[in-house]
C-alpha cells in the first residue's frame, strides 16, 4: 500500500474529487509495493454497451468513461450462463455451470470446489462482501450462516431482492436489519466504510454487489429518473416496431439505476483515492450479464444474443499495469475472472478451476491468443422457459463471431463486425460453410474440454437432483 507520508502528502496537495476526473499525474509505480487489494463491484444485469465509453450517448456513466481511460477494458467480456445464481458460482469457483451445479437460480453452491475468498484467505487476506449473494437455494430473504458463505467472513448480504427501496441484509446474527432508502447507495456507503476501516494493515478481498439496473426498471431515486425522457432515447436497430414504445420506457428506467449506479462507483473510487490505496488495489467493474430490453423482442436474460451474454468489465491496477487505458478484445469468460485475478495477485491458483489465467496477457508477458468464449444455457427456466421460446443451447463467442447450436443442431452465426445488431443469421448458409465448420469444431472441442455432453436440461435437473415446477423452474420464497 501507499505509505503514511505519501498519502498525507496527496491530502495536503488537496488531490480529492478533482483527481478522479482529471488523472493524478506521475503516479506510476514499478510494481506492487505488497500483495494488492482487490475491490470487485458488480451490478445484476447490466449490458455491455450501456456506457458513455462504449459509445451509447444517452446514459450518463462520467465515473465510468473516467475509469475506462485508466483501465484496462475487456471489449468482448461474456457471461458464461447468463443468469444471475450461475454467474455467482463460476465466479467463485473458477468453474463452468455444470461442474459445479449451478444452472438455475435458486439452487445452492456447495462446498466441493474451492472459491476465490478461500484461496485469499489462505493467503492472508481479510475477506468481506456487501449486497446480493444470490447462492443459498430457494429462500431469497433467509439468514445464512457461516458455513454457508463459501470463506467471506465480512458480511452484509441478502440472498436476493429487487425492491431497492424496501431492502433488508443480515450480518453475523440471524438478525434481519434494513438498508436505508435505496439500497445500492446504502451498500455503498457500508463499502466505503470498510475501505476506511482496512486501509491498513493486511491485504482485503471487497466484494460489493449490487440489485439494480435488473428491474423493476422505475424505481431509481427520483433525481435520476428526471435524467431519462423515454421519447429521446435511441433504440437498437433489432428491437422490433411493435416493442419501441414499451422498450423506450423500460431504458428510462433502466438508464435512471445506471446512473446512481455511475455516483456509487465515482464514490468507491474517491474512497479508494482518499485512503491511499489506489496504487497497489485492483479495481474491477463489471456485471453477472446482460438484458435484452426487446431487442429481437426478448425479454431479461439467458439468451444468447449479445445483449444478454455480454457485459461491461474494467480492470484498474496502476502499480502493475499503469493508468492508460487500453482495449483488449479478447472474450474473457466468467470462468476466466477467478484464475485471472489470482495471478495478478501473485496466487497459486487451485486445480479445480477450470479458466484461464489471462494476468500474463494483462501485463504484456503474453500475446492475445485465439480463444473462444463457452456460452450456454444448460436449462432454461423462469423468464425464459421453452413455454416462451427458451432453448438448451451450447455457442462459443469469438471477437469476431458468435456460432450457436440448440438440441436439434446449428442454430444462429453472426459476424458480429460487420453485423453488431445481429440481424443476419448465417447459419447453414452455403457461403458460410467453412467458417461455420469451423466454429462447430471449436464448440464441439470446448464442450469435450468440460465434459458437457449437452443433454436436455431434464437431464441435468435429474442429475443434481433438483426440485423444479413443469417449466423447469425452481420456485422461490422471499
Amino acid at each position: 500500500m501507499m505509505s503514511m507520508k505519501r498519502r498525507d502528502l496527496l491530502k495536503s496537495a488537496g488531490l480529492g474529487a478533482a483527481s478522479l476526473v482529471l488523472g493524478v499525474p506521475g503516479m506510476r509505480a514499478a510494481g506492487p509495493a505488497q500483495k494488492p487489494n482487490l475491490v470487485y463491484v458488480f451490478a445484476d444485469q447490466w449490458r455491455a454497451e450501456a456506457t458513455g465509453y462504449a459509445g451509447n450517448g444517452d446514459v450518463r456513466t462520467p465515473n465510468l468513461d473516467w475509469l475506462a481511460r485508466e483501465s484496462v477494458s475487456f471489449g468482448n467480456a461474456v457471461s458464461c450462463c447468463p443468469v444471475c445464481s450461475p454467474y455467482r458460482a463460476s465466479l467463485l469457483t473458477g468453474q463452468y455451470p455444470l461442474t459445479h451445479g449451478v444452472f438455475l437460480n435458486d439452487v445452492p453452491l456447495r462446498n466441493e470446489a474451492t472459491t476465490i475468498a478461500e484461496v485469499y484467505q489462505r493467503s492472508g487476506y481479510r475477506i468481506a462482501y456487501i449486497g446480493k449473494w444470490h447462492l443459498d437455494g430457494n429462500q431469497r430473504s433467509a439468514f445464512i450462516p457461516r458455513e454457508r458463505r463459501q470463506g467471506f467472513e465480512f458480511w452484509r448480504v441478502l440472498g436476493c431482492t429487487h425492491a431497492y427501496n424496501n431492502s433488508y441484509y443480515y450480518g453475523d446474527e440471524n438478525v434481519r436489519r434494513k438498508w436505508d432508502g435505496y439500497d445500492a447507495i446504502a451498500q455503498t456507503r457500508e463499502a466505503q466504510q470498510y475501505l476506511r476501516d482496512h486501509a491498513d494493515g493486511p491485504p482485503f478481498v471487497l466484494v460489493l454487489s449490487w440489485g439494480p439496473p435488473h428491474d423493476p426498471y422505475g424505481t431509481a431515486p427520483q433525481k435520476y429518473k428526471d435524467l431519462f425522457k423515454p421519447d429521446s432515447l435511441a433504440l437498437r436497430p433489432n428491437v422490433p416496431e411493435a416493442d419501441r414504445p414499451k422498450a423506450r420506457q423500460a431504458l428510462a428506467g433502466y438508464y435512471a439505476h445506471i446512473a446512481a449506479l455511475d455516483d456509487c462507483v465515482g464514490e468507491i473510487l474517491r474512497t479508494v483515492h482518499e485512503t491511499g490505496i489506489g496504487q497497489d488495489t485492483i479495481f474491477v467493474f463489471t456485471s453477472d450479464h446482460g438484458d435484452m430490453l426487446f431487442s429481437h423482442g426478448g425479454q431479461n436474460k439467458q439468451q444468447p444474443w449479445d445483449e444478454s451474454i455480454r457485459v461491461p468489465f474494467l480492470l484498474r491496477y496502476p502499480a502493475v499495469l499503469g493508468t492508460v487505458g487500453r482495449i483488449i478484445d479478447l472474450p474473457i469468460n466468467t470462468p476466466d475472472i477467478m484464475p485471472t485475478l489470482l495471478g495478478l495477485s501473485g496466487i497459486v491458483i487451485p486445480g479445480t478451476v477450470e479458466g484461464t489465467d489471462f494476468s500474463r496477457l494483462l501485463t504484456g508477458k503474453a500475446p492475445v491468443p485465439h480463444y473462444a468464449a463457452l456460452i450456454g444455457c444448460p436449462s432454461p427456466f423462469g423468464q425464459w422457459t421453452r413455454a416462451r421460446g427458451g432453448r438448451e443451447y451450447r455457442g462459443v463467442r469469438t471477437r469476431r463471431h458468435t456460432y450457436v447450436r440448440d438440441l436439434k443442431g446449428p442454430w444462429l452465426l453472426y459476424d458480429n463486425e460487420h453485423d453488431p445488431y445481429q440481424l443476419d443469421n448465417l447459419c447453414n448458409k452455403p457461403e458460410h460453410a467453412a467458417l461455420q465448420a469451423s466454429l462447430d469444431a471449436n464448440l464441439s472441442k470446448k464442450l469435450k474440454d468440460t465434459r458437457d455432453e449437452f443433454l436436455s436440461g431434464w437431464d441435468y435437473i435429474k442429475k443434481w437432483g433438483y426440485e423444479v415446477d413443469a417449466s423447469g423452474t425452481v420456485r422461490y420464497t422471499n
